[in-house]
């Protein structure tokens, strides 16, 4: 069964809705997403370009490659899309930028060539709660009365 899901940009400026018939997502090591994003890798979810309706205004977008493109919002940074300049039928939308983002679960990895081995399984290393670290919780609390979702 097909869901209706929304998302956008950090600020708010750039919102979408989509069409989405499965949960499926997957990972790209790939060196122009991890240039793109300065992470080791980013989370896609591959959906049809006709499912995608932007609702506030489209993304900025820029040529990243010879053969795609990128949306981001131009006002607060947060990447998007990924889409070839020679369109199909589908464009990936960043798991992050998803309101429900934890719906999805990562079935396969894209360009293992360059993915970083140290940061794919990373639940051994301790890990340290926002709430339970001062300077960051205490900031949050100052700025807007609670630690965000």
């Amino acid at each position: 069964m097909a869901d209706t899901m929304t998302g956008g940009c950090q600020c708010g400026q750039v919102r979408y809705s989509v069409t989405i018939d499965s949960d499926e997502a997957y990972l790209c090591h790939c060196r122009m997403c991890q240039r793109a994003t300065g992470g080791v890798s980013i989370a896609f979810k591959n959906v049809k370009i006709a499912d995608v309706t932007w609702t506030t205004r489209e993304p900025d977008r820029y040529q990243s490659s010879p053969i795609a493109k990128r949306g981001f919002c131009a006002a607060c940074g947060t990447p998007l899309t990924f889409e070839f300049i020679e369109p199909g039928a589908t464009m990936d939308l960043t798991v992050g930028s998803f309101d429900d983002s934890y719906r999805f679960t990562p079935t396969s990895h894209f360009s293992p060539e360059t993915w970083h081995e140290d940061w794919l399984d990373t639940r051994h290393l301790p890990a340290t709660r926002a709430d339970d670290n001062p300077s960051t919780r205490d900031r949050w609390i100052k700025a807007i009365g609670k630690i965000p979702d």
